[in-house]
Order: structure tokens, then C-alpha cells, then sequence
């Protein structure tokens, strides 16, 4: 779900983030900020919640990037009986900024609308498809601590918009296209698109993207 116009402000935030990073006292004595779990400790889900799925742990290396998550893409793909080479592609698609729960939170701080999560997913989606599923006690704001939620419910969300799609259509684009287009620009233009509509500028961006990151995302997830 990419966010319009946020390239440049978001080079803002991570310099910005960096910047804090650099002039933080080198011992542990440092005040944390508000909220901000120790150093070194994952944060505690909420209460009555599972622990972060384990089998991924980027927040130690810093990886972030979208072959990391191959393991949770078969997976959650799977689970909800979709593509795993259009889960991989959307990740990648989403990667066109900065992840990690510190960058994430500021600049949600800057824009309280944005999204969270390596699938750059918003609030009102993320609540609807977490609804009767196996994470359905986990609030969004877990997003950005635990990859493996964002992935899975990046699954769910595609899952739930093919479920949207007729069984015909009179559009050109093939279901995983669609499904694509869903996840960006919601599932009312993914069925606009499906009878027939262009997509605008954003969309048609989006889409390319899309081809583009294809064959790199069937041979991650098919390897």
C-alpha cells in the first residue's frame, strides 16, 4: 500500500533517526525514550497475545529487506492459499522505504495516517482481515516488531480481496494482477479495473513495479 509523495520525507526521518542514534551516550545509563522497550529486548506483545513469530528476527541483523522473508512467504502463502510469488513481488513492491520499528514510529509521529509493517499495511486493513484469523488478538501496532505478523497478514489481505473478484471479468489484467492493484488502491478500483477501468498514474506505477520484481520474487519463494 504504497503512500503517496512520502520518497523525500522519508530520507527526512531516517536522517533524523540517525541522527538520535548518533549522539546517544555510548553506556547503558542513557534514559530510553518513552515507550521504547530496553536495548537489546524484543517488545512485549500485548497481553494475552503470542510472543513474535520467532523465525524471523531482523530487529538483531538489521535485514529488513524483502529475500529475508522467503520462510514466512511460503507460509503464510499457504496458509491462506495464495501466490507466494505475488506475496514476495508485494514485498518488494513495499520496500521502496525504510523498515524497522524505530523509523517506522517516527514517522508515524510526522504522519499518524501511515502505514506499518514490511507490507506497508494501514490500520483499517490490517482490522478488517485480522478478523477470525489465527492473529486475531494482535493489534497493529505489533506490525513493526514482528515481520512474520506483517507477511502473514499481507496474505490474508491478498486472500481476502481474490475472494472479491468475480468469477468473470471483462477487464485484461489476470487475477494476480488485480489482486495487486487491490492491495494498492483498495478492493472497490481492484473491481473497477476488473470491468474494465484504467488504472490512474500510481496504479499503472504500481503495476509495473509489479512485472518488474516477478521473476526475482517466483525464484526466491520456488528455489
Amino acid at each position: 500500500m504504497a503512500e503517496r509523495g512520502a520518497k523525500w520525507p522519508w530520507v527526512v526521518v531516517v536522517l533524523g533517526v540517525l541522527a538520535i542514534w548518533a549522539f546517544q551516550p555510548g553506556d547503558d545509563s542513557a534514559p530510553a525514550p518513552a515507550g521504547a522497550p530496553p536495548a537489546g529486548a524484543a517488545s512485549a506483545p500485548a497481553s494475552g497475545s503470542p510472543a513474535p513469530d520467532s523465525s524471523s528476527s531482523p530487529r538483531a541483523s538489521g535485514d529488513y529487506t524483502p529475500p529475508h522473508f522467503v520462510p514466512e512467504v511460503r507460509r503464510y502463502a499457504a496458509e491462506a492459499g495464495i501466490d507466494p510469488q505475488l506475496l514476495m513481488a508485494i514485498l518488494f513492491n513495499e520496500s521502496y522505504k525504510p523498515h524497522g520499528p524505530d523509523v517506522e514510529r517516527a514517522w508515524q509521529k510526522m504522519k499518524p495516517e501511515a502505514s506499518f509493517g514490511v507490507a506497508n499495511m494501514h490500520r483499517a486493513a490490517y482490522e478488517e482481515c485480522r478478523r477470525g484469523r489465527p492473529f486475531a488478538d494482535r493489534p497493529w501496532e505489533d506490525l513493526p516488531d514482528d515481520p512474520a505478523l506483517a507477511v502473514r497478514a499481507a496474505a490474508w489481505h491478498l486472500h481476502d480481496l481474490g475472494a472479491q473478484l468475480p468469477a468473470k471479468w471483462s477487464g485484461s489484467y489476470n487475477r494476480n494482477e488485480l489482486m495487486a492493484l487491490g492491495y494498492n488502491t483498495g478492493a472497490g478500483n481492484m473491481l473497477a479495473f476488473a470491468r474494465g477501468a484504467n488504472p490512474g498514474p500510481e496504479a499503472r506505477s504500481y503495476l509495473d513495479r509489479l512485472h518488474d520484481n516477478w521473476a526475482k520474487s517466483g525464484e526466491l519463494v520456488k528455489a
